[in-house]
C-alpha cells in the first residue's frame, strides 16, 4: 500500500516537470511564429509615411491617413472590384467544397485496394506541382492556336471557332474555379478520409446486420460522421474569404481577364511591387487583415450560438 502511494505521489510530482519540458520543446515554434507573423506588423508605420525606397523612414514625411482616403473614399480606387473579384472567387470555391467531401466518400467506398490508392495518388500529385506548371498544363490542352480541347471541339463540330478559354473574362471566375479544384480535390479530401477512419467500426457493423444498403450506410453513418469536420473547414473557408492566394491569378494573368483576376493578394503586389507604391500596398494589406480577423471572429460567434461550439 505505501509502494502504491509513493508511486502515485511520483507520478504527480512528474506531471509538471513533463508539462514543463512539452512548454520548453514549443518555444522554438513559438519564437518562429511570433517573427514571422507578429514582428512584421510594425510594418503597418509605413501606411502613416511617404515612404519612397531608399529613403529612411524618419526622414519621410508623416500624411497621416491620406493613403487610406485614396483607398476607401476615392472614386478612381479600384478596390472595389478587386474586393468584387475576391468575394466572387472566394464563394465559387465554397460551393464547389461539398465536391472534396463526395470525392472522399467515393475514395473510401473503392473496393479495389490498389486502383484505389491509385486513384487517390494521382489526385493528389496536382498539389505539389507549382502553379507554373499547372498554367503549361492548361496552356496546352486550353490555348487558341494548338489546344487539345480546341481541336476536338471544332474536329467534332461542337465549335466552329476555336474558344479562347484563357482570355475570356465571361468565364474567367468558373475557370479559375475549376484549375483549383483540380489541383486540389486529392488533396482536400485527406482531412475527410482521415475523419471517415474515425468513425466507430461497429456501426458499420450494426448496418450491415440491420440489412441497410451501401446508400443507406453512407447517408446515415459516414456522412453524419464528417459533418462536423465539413462544417468547421467551411467556417474556416468563410472566415478566409479574402485570401485567394497569389501564384494562381499570377500565373494565368493577361490583359484579356484582367478586370477578373485581379484579387487583392495580386492587387497588394501590383501596387506595391510594380508601382513602388509601398505606404498604399500597406493600407490594403492592413485592411485585409483587419476585415479576415473580423470576419473570423464574426463566424466563431455565430458557430457558438448556433452549434454550441466554437472554432476558436
Amino acid at each position: 500500500m505505501g509502494i502504491q502511494k509513493e508511486a502515485l505521489f511520483s507520478v504527480r510530482e512528474s506531471k509538471p516537470r513533463y508539462s514543463m519540458k512539452l512548454l520548453l520543446m514549443a518555444i522554438p515554434f513559438i519564437t518562429l511564429v511570433f517573427i514571422f507573423y507578429y514582428v512584421p506588423l510594425f510594418g503597418w508605420v509605413y501606411a502613416f509615411f511617404d515612404y519612397k525606397p531608399g529613403i529612411p523612414l524618419e526622414q519621410s514625411n508623416f500624411v497621416g491617413l491620406k493613403y487610406f482616403k485614396i483607398a476607401f473614399m476615392e472614386q478612381g480606387s479600384d478596390l472595389l472590384r478587386v474586393l468584387e473579384n475576391s468575394i466572387a472567387l472566394s464563394l465559387l470555391n465554397i460551393l464547389v467544397s461539398p465536391l472534396y467531401v463526395v470525392f472522399a466518400i467515393l475514395l473510401n467506398e473503392m473496393r479495389g485496394k490498389y486502383f484505389r490508392k491509385w486513384v487517390q495518388t494521382t489526385t493528389t500529385l496536382p498539389n505539389f506541382i507549382s502553379w507554373v506548371l499547372v498554367y503549361s498544363v492548361f496552356y496546352v490542352f486550353f490555348s487558341v492556336s494548338d489546344g487539345v480541347v480546341n481541336k476536338v471541339l471544332v474536329q467534332i463540330h461542337l465549335l466552329e471557332l476555336p474558344f479562347n478559354f484563357l482570355g475570356d473574362s465571361g468565364i474567367a471566375w468558373y475557370f479559375q474555379t475549376i484549375v483549383g479544384l483540380w489541383k486540389g480535390l486529392g488533396w482536400g479530401a485527406i482531412i475527410y478520409l482521415a475523419a471517415i477512419a474515425g468513425i466507430d467500426p461497429e456501426l458499420y457493423e450494426a448496418a450491415k446486420v440491420d440489412g441497410a444498403g451501401r446508400f443507406r450506410t453512407i447517408w446515415s453513418i459516414t456522412v453524419p460522421g464528417i459533418m462536423p469536420t465539413f462544417v468547421v473547414l467551411l467556417l474556416l473557408n468563410v472566415s478566409n474569404m479574402l485570401n485567394n492566394g497569389f501564384e494562381q491569378f499570377y500565373v494565368f494573368y493577361n490583359a484579356l481577364v484582367a478586370d477578373k483576376l485581379e484579387v487583392i493578394d495580386y492587387y497588394v503586389y501590383k501596387v506595391g511591387l510594380q508601382s513602388n507604391d509601398f505606404s498604399y500596398s500597406t493600407v490594403l494589406g492592413m485592411f485585409k487583415t483587419v476585415v479576415s480577423v473580423v470576419i473570423l471572429f464574426t463566424v466563431n460567434w455565430i458557430a457558438r450560438r448556433v452549434r454550441g461550439e466554437s472554432i476558436i
